[in-house]
């Protein structure tokens, strides 16, 4: 969901080719609105009532993934260069509890997936959870443990199951949103990690990437949010930032609570020169928070991580005293906040010092930076600029 880094990510939320159930459909609702907690609560109590289903233990390991990415801050983009920071995070730490149950799910789906097939090879269904089952442990390997070359294996067990359910039938568009995400990701790595694609047969094509996924968005049924998801993320990093915000759009339509989205959607609009409808866009977070039909995570959401997307509007359109007193509010409630968010804060907030002359204000900036999430790439950026002040014009980030 991410909208952010998320374009590795997108491809996990993928559902089962038969249709979801009304009551798994109520689970997704939550899901794409953030509301991991309730998403989780749903798909438990479908296992209990029916524990044959291979896709189920999918939907709740996948849920369980996510709620973990959104609480690390994994799930947003980099806001001023959309760059994808995943190969350098920090491992996260999950609970025992949850990674146990993550485990266990993705064990048994993988248990029961392949019992249908051994029963009926020609299982689409089967197949199909089969490799949405190692795409989600290849993502929670890459993403949590940091286990590269398990990642690698499970990815590629992913595309190669996906890959015989489109050949079956070509008429699944859902089943190639993995052939989508693969080619898109291989296609835009550097040489030395393409190579680890061709040593497992896939090759990569960014271009024919966005296609695929456009078309799964396009024509697609299940895995329609992913593909919207992966699009707006995609289109930010192609600098494609009017697609991004169609996009965007059709999301918010469809999960309003999603306050990621509509930060997003600032962003976008920031980048296509609309000061006026990014902060727009900002304030309707702030009124999602307002409504009494809020959702639990929206009425959860620190009011400082509206003022931080708010100070980066600011920053950016170079109205340097709001955006100061903003950061200013954001860095004093930074242990409260994800560390992408705090180290950030604190990174701008000083960048924001040396822009407005307040030479010493922003050393003491950057170094609470460095102390907020030693070795990241904020912090090691900001050691740079204890180095040398930071210029609008000869930095890009």
């Amino acid at each position: 969901m991410a909208v952010a880094s998320v374009w590795t990510v997108a491809a996990l939320a993928m559902a089962v080719l038969p249709g979801l159930e009304p009551e798994a459909r109520l689970g997704f609702d939550h899901f794409y609105n953030l509301e991991f907690d309730e998403a989780v609560t749903v798909f438990r109590a479908q296992i209990a009532r029916d524990a044959s289903a291979p896709h189920l233990r999918n939907h709740l390991a996948q849920a369980i993934l996510y709620r973990e990415l959104l609480k690390a801050g994994a799930l947003e983009t980099e806001l001023v260069t959309g760059g994808n920071a995943f190969l350098r995070r920090a491992r996260m730490n999950p609970s025992k509890q949850d990674e146990a149950e993550f485990d266990g799910a993705i064990a048994e789906a993988i248990r029961l997936a392949q019992a249908k097939l051994t029963q009926s090879p020609g299982d689409v269904g089967a197949a199909y959870a089969l490799g949405v089952s190692y795409g989600l442990r290849g993502n929670y390997n890459f993403l949590v443990r940091k286990a590269w070359i398990d990642a690698l294996r499970d990815a590629t067990q992913c595309r190669k199951l996906h890959n015989r359910v489109t050949e079956v039938d070509a008429s699944l568009v859902d089943a190639r949103m993995t052939q989508g995400v693969h080619d898109y990701i291989a296609g835009s790595l550097s040489w030395t990690y393409r190579m680890l694609g061709f040593l497992v047969g896939f090759h990569g094509d960014r271009e024919q990437g966005i296609r695929t996924v456009e078309r799964v968005w396009r024509d697609g049924n299940l895995n329609k949010p992913d593909a919207a998801v992966l699009l707006a993320t995609v289109y930010r990093r192609e600098r494609r930032a009017a697609d991004a915000v169609k996009v965007l759009n059709w999301l918010i339509a469809q999960y309003p609570r999603n306050y990621l989205f509509w930060f997003e959607l600032a962003q976008m609009h920031s980048d296509l020169g609309d000061k006026d409808r990014a902060l727009a866009a900002i304030a309707e977070v702030e009124k999602l928070k307002r409504s009494a039909a809020s959702s639990r995570v929206i009425a959860a959401l620190p009011v400082e991580k509206v003022l931080y997307f708010r100070a980066t509007v600011q920053f950016w359109y170079r109205d340097f005293d709001a955006a100061a007193a903003n950061f200013e509010r954001v860095t004093a409630r930074a242990a409260d906040l994800d560390p992408n968010t705090g180290v950030t804060a604190w990174m701008r907030l000083g960048q924001t010092y040396d822009l407005l002359g307040k030479r010493e204000q922003a050393v003491t900036a950057y170094r609470q930076a460095v102390a907020y999430a030693p070795g990241s790439d904020r912090a090691r950026e900001s050691e740079g600029y204890l180095r040398k002040p930071y210029r609008r014009a000869s930095s890009g980030g």
